[in-house]
């Protein structure tokens, strides 16, 4: 295939040129009553999408999405109220983070209502495995009643969310990565709330940033096409009645609407609409901080890695800076303990443990000892009957981090929380993983991102060779939807 190239800058297949000039273009549809553009912003989680962003699509036209994952709320003086825990108890202080939660999440969304100044459509984004979802979904919803027309939702099976939103007259939009998980949801509650389900958000598990949905039976090293998922997801909604009109949200390697262009107007996919989540982070309204949008710039193709060391117990996608290679290592210097004398397990171990009641392999007892003289000298259990090697600091780290557990997930594998019944889950926490909440807040808040989890979906290298961006230019909201629509 031939291609055009632009000296000093990025080549351009002929095919794309030509998909350019085609490009059918989108037409408005009907939300919730409201003529939007099907363009929307993804949520994302904590304070990475708040009401300037959120505010600013709306008025653009489209859906804007206000992150009511722990989000930000102000003092009288406009500054952000630091989320500090006092309480004793971890159950204690997760009604801390209620409470922050539900106060941040309608301060976001009443700023994000007045900017969009009645244009566009206004939804939330919560998680169903965030500590408190239900009851900070009903917070939230109760003190913003006309404000807020939908509510999207995924990291989990969010069977009750469909009940929760139709009671105060929202709708919803579940976040699903496959037709098998829509059709559970579908089954088991959603067709009792037929009328509130506004769309289907399809977020593909091996493009999107931050938590993606990838099952046991999928391979997370072998990408699947999007479109036949897509097309199987729809075939789902029609055996339900759900009329083609309810559009499905492509969300996940969305850039260009050039690229999705047999998408749009296709009768065998129905209604379709886009969701942006990586773009967006780029934008002079974007709340994260400068030093995260000048290191977009700079991101390669590969630079992306999806993998499981999220205390959500999901995959996800995020940058592959030292804080994530820190987490890659941990995990690679781990070996497997008998508790008594069996097979190959015949050799005590001797270095980062106390007690003689580890028996290991020959072969990971030479290791651990030169694991120990590199200066990672304690051995930690994990809830696998392993043990990983950490220095002294990473030890003190992981278990402070764990001892300040405020319980923002409904289970947590980093510090064995559960919001519920006991709040254990039972087993052992887990070293090998890391606090989300404490590593996001502080990203987002402006620390080194460097040593934070920094999410971004795997197109995210389109920053640096998208002309758009050239010489460092960082467009408005409004600029960059109007982009958007143009297919660029």
């Amino acid at each position: 295939m031939a291609c055009i190239l632009r000296p000093g800058r990025y080549s351009v297949c002929n095919r794309n040129m030509e998909t350019r000039r085609l490009f059918k273009g989108l037409s408005p549809i009907s939300y919730r009553g409201r003529e939007v553009w099907p363009l929307i912003e993804g949520g994302k989680g904590v304070a990475a999408t708040n009401h300037a962003s959120a505010g600013a699509w709306a008025a653009a036209g489209g859906i804007g999405t206000v992150s009511a994952v722990n989000a930000d709320s102000y003092d009288p003086t406009g500054k952000i109220v630091p989320q500090v825990y006092e309480a004793r108890t971890r159950a204690q202080r997760h009604q801390e983070l209620i409470a922050y939660a539900i106060d941040g999440a309608v301060e976001q969304v009443k700023r994000a209502y007045d900017l969009a100044s009645g244009r566009g459509a206004i939804n939330i984004n919560v998680l169903w495995e965030m500590g408190g979802a239900q009851t900070i979904l009903h917070g939230v919803l109760e003190r913003t009643k006309g404000l807020v027309s939908g509510v999207t939702c995924g990291a989990g099976m969010p069977y009750k969310l469909s009940e929760i939103t139709a009671s105060y007259g929202v709708s919803y939009l579940p976040i699903i990565s496959s037709a098998r998980a829509f059709r559970a949801l579908w089954k088991r509650a959603y067709s009792k709330a037929a009328d509130y389900l506004s769309a289907v958000v399809y977020e593909d598990p091996w493009l999107a940033g931050g938590h993606n949905g990838l099952s046991n039976a999928e391979d997370p090293r072998k990408p699947e096409s999007p479109y036949p998922r897509v097309r199987a997801l729809r075939e789902t909604m029609r055996e339900g009645g759900i009329p083609d009109s309810t559009p499905i949200i492509m969300a996940g390697g969305v850039w260009y609407l050039r690229d999705w262009n047999d998408w749009i107007d296709n009768p065998e996919l129905g209604g379709i609409a886009f969701q942006f989540g990586t773009r967006p982070l780029l934008t002079q309204e974007s709340p994260i901080p400068r030093a995260w949008k000048d290191a977009l710039m700079t991101i390669e193709e590969g630079d992306i890695l999806l993998h499981k060391f999220s205390p959500t117990g999901f995959y996800s996608s995020a940058v592959r800076n030292p804080f994530l290679r820190n987490l890659e290592a941990r995990s690679e210097r781990q070996i497997a303990f008998s508790l008594e004398m069996a097979g190959d397990h015949a050799h005590q171990l001797d270095v980062g443990v106390k007690g003689k009641n580890f028996w290991v392999t020959l072969g990971d007892l030479l290791r651990a000892r030169e694991w120990y003289g590199l200066g990672y000298t304690e051995a930690l259990k994990t809830p696998d009957n392993t043990l990983v090697f950490v220095t002294p600091t990473e030890k003190n780290t992981i278990r402070k981090d764990q001892a300040d557990c405020m319980g923002c997930l409904s289970h947590c594998g980093f510090s064995a929380w559960k919001d519920h019944d006991d709040w254990s889950t039972g087993y052992l926490a887990d070293p090998r993983s890391f606090c989300i909440q404490k590593t996001l807040q502080d990203v987002v808040h402006g620390g080194p991102l460097d040593d934070n989890l920094v999410f971004a979906g795997h197109n995210a290298y389109n920053f640096k060779r998208d002309p758009f961006y050239s010489n460092g230019f960082v467009p408005t909201v409004k600029e960059l939807v109007d982009r958007i629509r143009t297919g660029d």
